[in-house]
């Protein structure tokens, strides 16, 4: 039977076994979960039991498209992958953009679950029906351009798509990605280490089945008013990093492991100096006219850099550069491109190590712990060496692949405060003494610091057209946190995790109605925006109840105590995260949520979302 949007159909491949099933899911699953997280969190809450070691065979991993993934409709280029994680221990999930999803879901499929340990490095091979499980010892320990370029030349589909993972995740870094094409990451919670502990080199994909749509019409006419205005996006023919000088100046950039102060180099690495330095051009992803992929040359230097890994974006940039007072834009970019060479989360990298130079310069760790290494922030040189000790956890690169929270926890000696993580997962680069609503966010959120999914405080009047169809508009400071930036926090934030359902990427500026309009065209569902927004509401309420079972309590909703108090110096010196005034907010909105005052899941919540089936989970 051929649906509208989705597929019906997900493959499971037992990796333990060699076996290949197809299974078939009816119109009210993609209704109540969507795709992607939805789909993910479903799956791992029902099939993984509690307490399974993230790295062992009861873990799976499940890649999923989102309900809109490979339609006609610009922007749908993203897909997502999870598993319980094994930085954190809670659920974790990251999405990539390009063209990996939409091929999975021109062959057929809306997701793979991936179970049990193969005996020998394999790969998955899916062209249309025909899926296969192939030998990958030839290419276990490659670096992820020689590996992707091999599996073309063994598949004979040079046109292929390729999801796999570097060394790095061989490796077992809790923090390794899985790179799809050379340069789009699936890049945060370590889905990559899940895949090498699997023995997964890879999944390659050609299809060519487009998915079917309701309404072809009102797709085009939807793209007609996204050629008319995507050119206004931030993000066309630069991508992120162009606002770092003014990032800068307000305080939101991330300086010395986020200690604060001044960054008064920060032109010589943002975006704007990267591409007039070193871009020869713009690349984009599946069906999207915004071209917001860096690609860079460097022939002359220290450092080979391979121009298919493309270039930093502002969360790279901000990680190698002044998170650790490097102002050498060149170890910047080969930075990036030892991450992608080797399949690395280059949040999670730059956040461990400015936790481990923090260490080090207060003598917590010596020369002789970090192998001779001279730790010190600025240390262009060392930052590099430490990168690839990581990714070959060799000496302290060991220790630090397992990400900061652990290795404190090793380490002991007081450097808990050096670790800038939430729930174990490194904070992003922006300062939630800034913007104080997306610190609410990093707290409560199930797979930790996630900045995806949050709410920028400073864009919030970008955000007024979609914001006051629910409701009366209010500007907000940034720096505010308050019961009604609390409720901007909930509502918009369903709005802003939505992509990741749907398979919709951030950066193409929809309007919540059109999005709504969207899914009626792709599905012929006659979904309201509510209606989507509940089924977001859902996935937030299991991954609560994923988190829960996992051990997980209120207690773990912080903010590392760095954030509680103001720095030395900088346009932040008089500003901080009021710790009585964020636990009320937390408090207001676990009342939004439905949870108790301990932040679970009422009876009356679940029923409400249609989970009755998931009150044993909490109340057996």
């Amino acid at each position: 039977m051929d649906h509208f949007g989705y597929t019906g159909k997900l493959l499971r491949v037992n990796l333990e076994k060699g076996k290949i099933s197809k299974e078939n899911h009816e119109e009210s699953y993609y209704r109540s979960f969507l795709g992607g997280r939805g789909v993910i969190l479903q799956t791992l809450l029902t099939e993984v039991p509690g307490n399974a070691s993230p790295l062992g065979p009861e873990n799976k991993l499940v890649f999923a498209t989102g309900l809109l993934t490979g339609h006609k409709l610009i922007g749908t280029g993203r897909a997502s992958v999870g598993a319980k994680s094994p930085l954190t221990g809670a659920f974790g999930e990251s999405e990539a953009g390009g063209f990996w999803g939409a091929e999975l879901k021109r062959a057929g499929y809306d997701g793979i679950i991936i179970e049990g340990i193969a005996k020998k490095p394999v790969y998955l091979w899916i062209h249309n029906d025909t899926v296969e499980i192939r030998d990958a010892e030839k290419i276990w320990g490659a670096e992820i351009g020689p590996a992707i370029d091999w599996l073309r030349d063994d598949t004979g589909q040079k046109r292929s798509r390729a999801a796999v993972i570097g060394p790095a995740g061989e490796n077992q870094v809790h923090y390794a990605n899985i790179i799809a094409d050379y340069c789009h990451a699936f890049g945060r919670t370590g889905m990559g280490a899940v895949m090498g502990a699997k023995k997964l080199k890879g999944i390659v994909v050609k299809g060519e089945k487009a998915p079917f749509a309701a309404d072809q019409n009102k797709i085009r006419e939807l793209n007609l008013k996204m050629k008319e205005r995507y050119k206004d996006s931030p993000f066309f023919q630069r991508g992120t990093g162009g606002a770092m000088k003014a990032y800068e100046a307000v305080g939101n950039l991330p300086i010395r492991n986020f200690s604060g102060g001044y960054f008064s180099d920060i032109e010589k690495t943002d975006a704007v100096s990267l591409l007039r330095q070193y871009g020869v051009g713009m690349e984009g992803c599946f069906n999207c006219p915004i071209r917001c992929k860096k690609r860079i040359r460097i022939e002359e230097g220290p450092w080979d850099i391979d121009s298919r890994y493309g270039g930093p974006e502002y969360e790279t940039l901000a990680s190698f550069g002044p998170n650790l007072l490097i102002d050498d834009l060149e170890a910047i970019c080969k930075a990036h491109d030892l991450c992608n060479r080797y399949g690395m989360d280059t949040i999670s990298t730059g956040g461990t190590i400015a936790f481990a130079m923090e260490c080090f310069e207060n003598g917590i760790l010596n020369v002789e712990e970090t192998d001779g290494i001279q730790l010190n922030f600025g240390n262009a040189e060392a930052m590099i060496k430490m990168v690839e000790k990581i990714a070959l956890r060799q000496g302290v690169g060991d220790l630090l692949a397992k990400g900061s929270k652990t290795a404190a926890e090793t380490i002991g000696k007081g450097s808990m405060k050096f670790a800038i993580h939430v729930k174990g997962l490194e904070v992003p680069f922006h300062e939630p003494r800034y913007k104080q609503g997306l610190g609410l966010h990093y707290s409560v959120h199930g797979t930790g610091a996630d900045h995806i999914t949050g709410v920028m405080d400073d864009a919030i009047g970008n955000l007024a057209e979609d914001w006051g169809s629910l409701g009366e508009f209010i500007l907000m400071p940034p720096s505010e946190l308050s019961p009604a930036k609390v409720r901007f926090v909930h509502e918009m934030g369903l709005w802003k995790e939505m992509g990741n359902y749907l398979g919709l990427c951030a950066f193409v500026p929809w309007r919540l109605h059109e999005v709504t309009e969207a899914v009626a065209a792709i599905t012929g569902w006659q979904m309201t925006t509510w209606g989507l927004m509940k089924a977001v509401e859902r996935g937030i309420t299991l991954m609560r109840i994923f988190n829960l079972r996992e051990g997980f309590t209120r207690d773990d909703d912080v903010l590392p105590d760095r954030f509680f108090t103001p720095p030395l110096e900088g346009p932040l010196k008089d500003t901080k995260v009021d710790p009585a005034v964020f636990r009320e907010c937390q408090e207001i909105y676990y009342q939004m949520m439905r949870w108790d005052s301990s932040g679970i899941p009422t009876k009356g919540c679940l029923v409400a979302l249609d989970l009755e089936w998931a009150i044993p989970e909490l109340y057996s």
